[in-house]
């Protein structure tokens, strides 16, 4: 509970102070990454994991990442009552300093894009657009790995294994434990998943 509160007291330094100054570069709030990435007439809806200790080392194991926080916030865009699409922010130590991207799934849990939010490091290791362009497509059973499915990002080591490493956690997180809601009862990949 204490890492979530601190990762939402980083989230919230970073998108707003007294006076209207940003502490970090802030390319776009977390409502307007929201907007974009469902447009209207999409609805919106939040919704929370709770894991459980085991949850989470199951989790970590997938994504080949510690993932400590066990209360996880994600949204669900809908359209006539379907799935479009899964939003997950994840705020991260890059070197030093956090930044903050939305890691967007599409219903069959692809990643259909990773939008950086905010970065506090200097510019020079902030990832391109074009290096970004990689992680669309790709799924738990692709390489999420730097240097091996995705290219690493010369000068800029840190951010490319900062969101390298996001992508993996929010996938595991997906596909363990919000996909499989989303199955037919019975179906095979239903079986043997926890339970909250």
């Amino acid at each position: 509970m204490r890492r979530s509160a601190a990762r939402a007291a980083i989230l919230g330094l970073l998108l707003a102070s007294p006076g209207g100054h940003a502490l970090a570069r802030v390319y776009l709030t977390q409502r307007q990454a929201l907007e974009h990435a469902f447009p209207a007439p999409h609805r919106v809806d939040r919704r929370t994991l709770y894991l459980s200790a085991g949850q989470l080392t199951r989790a970590s194991k997938a994504a080949g990442e510690p993932i400590e926080d066990g209360v996880i916030p994600y949204y669900v865009g809908l359209l006539e009552g379907r799935a479009t699409g899964f939003a997950y922010f994840d705020t991260h130590l890059v070197r030093t300093l956090p930044e903050t991207i939305l890691v967007l799934l599409g219903p069959d849990g692809r990643i259909v894009r990773i939008d950086i939010l905010s970065f506090d490091e200097p510019e020079d290791y902030l990832p391109s657009p074009r290096w970004l362009e990689q992680f669309p497509g790709r799924s738990a059973v692709d390489d999420l790995s730097l240097d091996r499915g995705i290219r690493a990002l010369t000068g800029a080591t840190l951010s490319a294994r900062a969101i390298t490493a996001a992508a993996r956690r929010v996938v595991a997180l997906h596909r363990l434990f919000v996909a499989p809601d989303l199955l037919p009862e019975g179906s095979p990949e239903t079986h043997g998943r926890d339970l909250p």
